[in-house]
């Protein structure tokens, strides 16, 4: 169902197109005259880890106020969990809601659709364009033709390795393609005695085995569900074979922290992960005090012979019904600039946005250096407003096919059926 927007938003909706007229030499927009001249207070909603990456954030605040003095940023650090429904709430009833918020790059869509976050084309905060965007992260702004967001970070996913295990048995570089995967896994259980891989069952990481056979959960233009099309059961076949054959055995109640207990310490070989878990690899007994024995690599291609996996990460965008765009427009420029992503990243370890943000600095840090190569093969998640909520009725058939409860193309075509509640006037394929 389509909710309604805020007064104030719908105000803002139709006033927009004045604001995002007039620039100046510093490509200001609205009434100010020039980026000096903006003043006024703004809240920002920031998703970042409270204790390890907000001081960084925090430090930009404080560079962008002594360079804008007449414009106060009201930072707040809101819990990843629970931003999604806070902002949602604020947003439908025109209280509360932020000017600026740090948004999973999943949920631009629904937002767009909402009229919750305004269009920034032509605005402050895509100054100077767009070219030095790397793709995938620049994808994920869109929807239906206009720019929703300005990337902050990116992610994906990859395989880490463990370099020692791989040795021990004879390997000597990760696989390219599902089979060499399963292939690699049964060789070191083999020879090392230590388990392969380590499944991780929620639907996110079957992206990649959907993408590499050429399909995803559905497809916008054809207004058509795909998720049980012949590719994806080729797809769900697949990831089911790696879970029979190459898998440590999963615990499908805490699978997450099991994975990564099991990786750290040297008791699996190779995951399926993102950039956001190699801080706490490094902790492990594995890689502690040898960060080189950490491998990275592509995850592996399908039957398309290309690896593909979905991008992740954050945008910054405006609230809709902000009533200081003008200074929003101006921050989300200004935290998004190569120089204030790098500074990002030398503190983060998270992955620009801007090609010109890799810098030989920034490029020291092995998560950032690791993983930059592999964002080339990354690709935005299908840009539907419901594209969250797929991924619940798909990870409960997903459970079912793993355990063995049903057949690939009958939990397929019950998830295909849970998505058409979810897509009206979507049909599925077959």
């Amino acid at each position: 169902m389509r909710r309604g927007i805020s007064i104030a938003a719908a105000v803002t909706a139709l006033a927009l197109g004045a604001t995002a007229c007039g620039s100046d030499d510093e490509g200001s927009t609205g009434n100010a005259k020039s980026a000096k001249d903006i003043s006024g207070s703004i809240t920002y909603w920031d998703t970042s880890d409270a204790t390890t990456e907000a001081p960084v954030y925090k430090k930009l605040i404080a560079d962008f106020e002594k360079k804008y003095p007449k414009v106060d940023v009201n930072y707040e650090n809101i819990e990843f969990a629970s931003i999604e429904q806070k902002f949602k709430s604020a947003a439908k009833t025109g209280k509360g809601a932020p000017d600026v918020m740090r948004a999973d790059v999943g949920l631009i869509p629904e937002y767009a659709s909402l009229h919750y976050i305004a269009p920034l084309d032509g605005t402050l905060a895509l100054k100077g364009g767009t070219d030095d965007f790397t793709d995938g992260p620049l994808d994920t702004t869109k929807y239906q033709g206009k720019t929703y967001g300005v990337p902050s970070v990116t992610d994906t996913l990859g395989i880490l390795y463990n370099k020692k295990l791989f040795k021990k048995a004879g390997i000597e570089k990760a696989p390219t393609t599902w089979d060499e995967f399963i292939e690699t896994s049964k060789t070191i259980k083999k020879k090392t005695g230590v388990e392969g891989t380590y499944v991780n069952p929620d639907s996110y990481f079957l992206l990649p085995f959907l993408y590499g056979e050429g399909t995803d959960l559905a497809d916008p233009k054809a207004k058509k569900i795909t998720i049980n099309s012949p590719e994806a059961v080729k797809a769900v076949t697949t990831a089911k074979k790696v879970y029979d054959q190459a898998s440590a055995k999963v615990d499908f109640a805490n699978a997450y922290d099991n994975m990564q207990t099991s990786f750290k310490n040297g008791e699996v070989a190779m995951l399926i992960q993102g950039p956001w878990s190699v801080t706490d690899d490094l902790s492990g007994k594995a890689f502690k005090g040898d960060e080189d024995n950490l491998g990275f690599a592509p995850v592996p291609a399908g039957s398309t012979g290309k690896p593909q996996s979905p991008t992740g990460g954050h945008d910054l965008t405006v609230y809709q019904g902000s009533k200081n765009l003008d200074a929003a427009y101006l921050f989300t420029q200004f935290m998004t600039t190569s120089q204030s992503q790098q500074k990002i990243a030398a503190g983060t370890a998270t992955l620009p946005t801007r090609e010109s943000a890799y810098t030989p600095e920034v490029l020291k840090d092995p998560r950032v250096k690791g993983f930059h190569p592999i964002m080339k093969s990354a690709r935005p998640r299908v840009a539907l407003p419901q594209v969250g909520s797929l991924f619940t009725p798909l990870v409960q058939q997903y459970t079912k096919i793993l355990q063995g409860d049903v057949p690939v193309k009958s939990g397929l075509d019950a998830a295909a059926d849970d998505f058409k509640k979810l897509l009206p006037g979507y049909t599925i394929g077959s």
